[in-house]
């Protein structure tokens, strides 16, 4: 269950008018709303001295925990992978992945669970995790329908997602004026649904996702708290 933060929980700061990435460090509360427990998650990103940026996220719920880590670089308007470290422990099956992004070579090399990964690289490849930096900074440069290549395992997959309009979101840091954007999925393929809202006036930073599973169990995960650059997060009262 807690797998769901990851494929959306992308707190990242990407202005409208250029690629300029901003330190951040932001907490969020998860709410699974057939259980009677909550969790909680963390994402930063962190400048590195050699050029690269480092994006972490952890998540934690009871007995159970996820955590995960991306490095990639800008080169002009492209974000280039560099490594994808993944590992979830507690609830549900155990699952550790190590990617490792060669761009002279033109390969994806690593493991997941166990399994050897080699997949071409092309420009244009994400992550699970770099892939929600694109998502929105295009959000972010008025795009209304977007599709991205996302390695998982040792397939290249198709991600699509749609801007559904403007909404005011209900956060612990007030209220926030967000865009609402929608993962697209073929509804003969998979009745998931997950949905997403960006603070407009907060460099994009996610406040909101909302998950629903093809069992029906539905997850939500809000806003807490947050810092972009030397700014702390605070909407409206």
């Amino acid at each position: 269950m807690l797998r769901v933060l990851l494929f959306a929980l992308a707190a990242l700061v990407l202005p409208a008018q250029a690629l300029e990435l901003k330190p951040f460090s932001v907490s969020y509360t998860a709410d699974w709303k057939q259980l009677p427990v909550g969790g909680s998650a963390t994402r930063s990103l962190k400048a590195e001295s050699d050029g690269r940026w480092t994006l972490d996220f952890e998540a934690s719920m009871l007995v159970a925990g996820l955590s995960e880590q991306s490095t990639f670089r800008l080169d002009n308007d492209s974000f280039l992978p560099q490594t994808y470290r993944f590992k979830r422990s507690g609830l549900g099956k155990s699952k550790q992945v190590e990617l490792d992004f060669d761009w002279t070579a033109k390969q994806v090399i690593g493991s997941d669970r166990g399994n050897q990964v080699r997949v071409p690289l092309n420009r244009g490849l994400q992550d699970k995790s770099t892939y929600q930096i694109v998502l929105q900074h295009d959000v972010a440069a008025g795009k209304k329908s977007m599709s991205y290549q996302v390695i998982d395992g040792d397939e290249v997959e198709t991600y699509d997602f749609r801007v559904l309009g403007e909404e005011v979101v209900e956060t612990k840091a007030g209220l926030i004026d967000a865009i609402k954007v929608e993962r697209v999925r073929d509804p003969t393929q998979s009745n998931r649904k997950t949905v997403l809202w960006f603070a407009k006036d907060w460099d994009y930073l996610l406040v909101r996702l909302q998950q629903v599973e093809k069992d029906g169990k539905e997850y939500q995960i809000m806003l807490q708290e947050g810092t972009v650059g030397d700014r702390e997060v605070k909407g409206r009262s």
